[in-house]
């Protein structure tokens, strides 16, 4: 993946608030409670606060992940993300290196 690819994914305001809100999770999703912060938050929860249809989340997540700035844990029949912070740092590095 190179900056271009990683710009592409940081393109659209629903990617961006999902990194926003997978910031600080506790903050963002109160109604979490028993969630550790190792698993993430889970679809369901990012679906329902962004307000689009679980093809369009899941696209969106796609994306993130692809890039490298989501990971993702499965348990049973819910996926949990959650963001590499070190991966978007090294991108933010880098950017600032190009630009």
């Amino acid at each position: 993946m190179g900056v271009l690819d990683e710009c592409k994914a940081l393109a659209n305001e629903t990617r961006l608030r999902i990194l926003e809100w997978l910031k600080d999770p506790d903050a963002s999703f109160p109604e979490r409670a028993g969630e550790t912060a190792e698993l993430g938050v889970c679809v369901g929860l990012l679906q329902q606060k962004a307000g689009t249809s679980a093809s369009t989340m899941s696209a969106h997540l796609a994306i993130l992940q692809r890039v490298g700035f989501l990971s993702a844990t499965r348990r049973g029949q819910w996926t949990y993300y959650r963001r590499d912070d070190a991966r978007i740092s090294a991108f933010t590095e880098q950017l600032h290196r190009v630009l």
